[in-house]
This record gives structure tokens, sequence and C-alpha cells, in this order.
């Protein structure tokens, strides 16, 4: 009923959860550890742990809100590619869950692989968002 009245950020921010929500799902189960994950995202941007809750069990049934900008996407791609290493299995369909969300974010398909293979490393290797956000804007613009 309030949804009206939501901002376009909020809209975005709760798309970006459902997202999130259908990664963690894609292996056929919702690990503790991912769930976690997206409650902690959710509260960061002011979502209450029910209202996540709520929006994951939702996933799939509304249409996404995608960012307006190269920063909103390079964020919602990273956040994706992070919940995908949340429970330290990182599954086939996941990863082509991430490509296939990448082309819908906006970015070119022929670079998808690229930008989703360099996340996962910067992750693994500890290197901060900031970091391999930089590195990334090299070769997509």
């Amino acid at each position: 009923m309030f949804g009206f009245f939501e901002s376009e950020e909020t809209k975005r921010m709760k798309s970006h959860i459902a997202n999130l929500g259908a990664l963690a799902k894609v292996d056929g189960h919702l690990d503790p550890a991912e769930m976690k994950f997206i409650i902690n995202i959710g509260q960061r941007h002011g979502i209450k742990p029910e209202q996540v809750r709520h929006l994951i069990t939702e996933a799939g049934t509304k249409k996404a809100q995608l960012p307006s900008n190269d920063s909103e996407r390079f964020d919602q791609i990273y956040d994706l590619v992070e919940m995908m290493l949340a429970d330290g299995i990182v599954d086939e369909s996941e990863m082509d869950f991430c490509i296939s969300m990448a082309v819908k974010l906006g970015f070119k398909k022929s670079i998808v692989g690229v930008l989703v293979g360099k996340i996962t490393m910067g992750v693994k290797d500890g290197l901060s968002r900031d970091n391999i956000k930089h590195e990334a804007q090299a070769f997509l613009s």
C-alpha cells in the first residue's frame, strides 16, 4: 500500500535485494551466510531485516528496478558476486546468474565474463570495493 510513496532509490534497493535473493536461491537453497549478507546490505540502506526476508521470499515475482548509472550498476554486480562467494562455494549456476544479471544491468555482453572474473578475484584477494571498481573502470570505458 505504501509502495506508491517510496523513493526511486528505495525501489532500486529493494529490487537489488530481490536480485540478491534470486542469486542466493539459484543453487536450490538459501545458505544462512547468504541470508546474513543480504540482511546486512539491506540494513546499510535502511531496510529492516523482516522486509529483507519478505523481499527474498518474493524474489522473482516483481519487475526489477535497474540502476541509472555505471557506478550503481557496478555496485550491484559487485554485491551479486560477493553474494556468490558468501557461502564459500561457487556453483556454476551462480556464476551464470551473475553473468546474466550483469547483462541485464546494462554491461556489454562481450565484457561481463571478464568483469565478474575481476570482481571475483579482487574479492578473493582482499582488495577493497573502490580498488576493484577503479580497476574495472579501465576496461569498462
